[in-house]
């Protein structure tokens, strides 16, 4: 063989090196300079974080009762990719059209990922528990779900959260980040041929405590409200009612009661007429008689009337463009004293007071007893209700004012300017919260009887709630009276304005009051709104209910 020949053989070792430092070079690529894809996924089959369970916090009675928690319910996820036919035909048998049609289409699109299912009961859970033992691709997987203890009672303060947890109303939505519950993590490290395991040689205890917001609300109070607010409410077809019960020396809310009402955990009840509005806080309607010892208490502060005047009240009073009426327009009460004029609930004798006042101080004494402002309270949508400016109080205008028609109030702005005159004179904060600790065991708000400032002496308050006692014992309040404890308070027939004028055969009927008389200790308004049944005197109406409930608090606190 030539020596050229024999050059040309040695050229495969040339090749077999050069072989060789490529696949060196590539080896110490991949090793030293992998992939950021590839190094992500080859971790996770090693280690990854696994989110622990978030829950919601407690919301509880004063009492300490549960009033809300959370727990879970099993809910059920399909991966269409791994669907066959006859999987399918299985599947079709236990889910809705809907959702098999919907599953057809992500199998289509090879998408990994569907639910079928969401947040159902244990019984419910069951056929779909079974079908998991003959499809792979199905799925269980726990849901945190909140679960409203007493269904339907105290809903318009609790509120309720959306699927993902979230707060949309009530408690449940001003308190939302206090009661969130923000998810942990911990490591853990998968090994070939078994379990995941934590990488720690010892779990953390506890990362948190539960978040609980402790209510003022005394669920078995509240419970006696609802029950005879909405059973009188049904019976005389009413639009909407509200009861609220205060302590008016604190300002601590005890109860609050809308009508209509909603199950937090039914969604299909969202629907009923308002169903979610709270009108404790958000209705605004004009109060008629009951403002009248709030109006009084004023003008007897201004100097704008005596306690010992007397007025001339006929069965009709010419005002500037218009007339004032008394309740029953045939009856004149002729010549009756000042207190005869709450008594009696004298529409004419309340109007010729409203003819004397100044209309700016005025304006301002009622913006000071709270009333076309925002009341100071924990919840989400509070009314402002509506006080007309007095460059408006123009004719007749004045005199409306007085007999609580031409302004507008919510059931809780009207409460807490009673309750100044209830404890004396000073106009309290009412609220509805006692504290709040949140996911660290830090108590981050605690509510306290708060004087947001003094609105009228103690001498006057005093005379104006003798004149409610009357009310009781000699005037329109008679079916409030009860044997178990001396009641003071004032009743309420106001028409319901519209547009262009008020709305014929509509009225509110309410009663508010206080017990006992001698040293009060409850303060609690009670209104109906647009019955339809026939009654809707303040007097017929509303203070019976009042009665019944009064009685039945005296029972809880004879046993408790």
């Amino acid at each position: 063989m030539s020596p050229a020949r024999q050059g040309r053989a040695g050229n495969p070792w040339i090749l077999f090196v050069a072989f060789f430092i490529v696949i060196g070079c590539t080896l110490v690529a991949r090793h030293c300079y992998p992939d950021p894809l590839v190094v992500q996924q080859s971790q996770h089959q090693y280690w990854r974080k696994v989110p622990l369970k978030s829950t919601r916090g407690i919301i509880q009675d004063v009492k300490g009762n549960a009033l809300v928690i959370s727990e879970t319910l099993p809910s059920f996820a399909v991966d269409p990719s791994m669907v066959g036919s006859r999987d399918l035909e299985e599947i079709a048998k236990v889910v809705s059209p809907e959702i098999t049609e919907n599953l057809i289409a992500k199998m289509r699109t090879k998408s990994r990922f569907m639910w079928i299912n969401h947040k159902i009961s244990e019984r419910e859970a069951l056929k779909y528990k079974e079908l998991m033992k003959k499809i792979k691709a199905i799925r269980e997987i726990d849901e945190p779900y909140r679960k409203y203890t007493n269904q339907r009672l105290m809903s318009h303060v609790l509120g309720f959260c959306d699927n993902e947890n979230k707060g949309q109303a009530g408690i449940e939505q001003l308190w939302d980040n206090t009661l969130y519950n923000p998810p942990g993590q911990k490591i853990v490290v998968r090994r070939q041929g078994s379990q995941a395991a934590s990488i720690m040689e010892r779990e953390p205890e506890k990362r948190s405590v539960t978040p609980i917001v402790t209510l003022t609300l005394d669920s078995r109070i509240q419970y006696v409200v609802e029950k005879h607010l909405f059973r009188t409410a049904e019976r005389e077809k009413a639009k909407w009612a509200v009861c609220v019960c205060m302590n008016p020396n604190t300002g601590e809310i005890l109860a609050m009661a809308s009508y209509p009402t909603y199950d937090p955990s039914n969604r299909k009840t969202f629907a009923e007429g308002d169903a979610l509005s709270n009108n404790v806080i958000s209705r605004t309607y004009e109060p008629g008689s009951t403002f009248k010892p709030v109006y009084m208490a004023v003008a007897l502060e201004r100097g704008w009337v005596k306690k010992d005047e007397m007025f001339f009240c006929p069965a009709k009073l010419k005002v500037a463009d218009g007339f004032i009426r008394e309740s029953d327009a045939r009856v004149a009460l002729g010549n009756v004293d000042t207190a005869q004029l709450l008594i009696k609930s004298s529409n004419v004798g309340m109007a010729q007071i409203g003819i004397r006042a100044d209309r700016n101080i005025m304006f301002e004494s009622l913006q000071s007893l709270g009333f076309g402002q925002e009341t100071d309270i924990e919840l989400p949508g509070v009314s402002r209700g509506i006080l007309p400016y007095p460059e408006s109080w123009r004719g007749i205008t004045p005199a409306n004012i007085a007999i609580g028609q031409g302004l507008a109030v919510t059931p809780l702005q009207l409460v807490t300017a009673m309750a100044s005159v209830v404890n004396g004179g000073k106009l309290m904060s009412p609220y509805i919260v006692k504290q709040a600790v949140n996911s660290q065991g830090e108590l981050v708000y605690r509510g306290e009887p708060k004087v947001m400032r003094e609105v009228m002496t103690p001498e006057t308050a005093a005379w104006i709630r003798e004149a409610m006692r009357r009310v009781i014992t000699e005037g329109t309040g008679r079916r409030a009276a009860t044997n178990i404890t001396e009641i003071a308070g004032k009743t309420g027939t106001a028409q319901v304005a519209g547009k262009g004028g008020y709305l014929p055969g509509k009225y509110v009927g309410s009663f508010i009051g206080f017990w006992p008389y001698d040293e009060p200790k409850y303060l609690m308004l009670i209104a109906i709104g647009e019955p339809s049944n026939g009654r809707y005197y303040g007097g017929d109406l509303a203070a019976p209910v009042f009665k019944s409930i009064v009685e039945e608090m005296a029972e809880l606190e004879y046993y408790s």
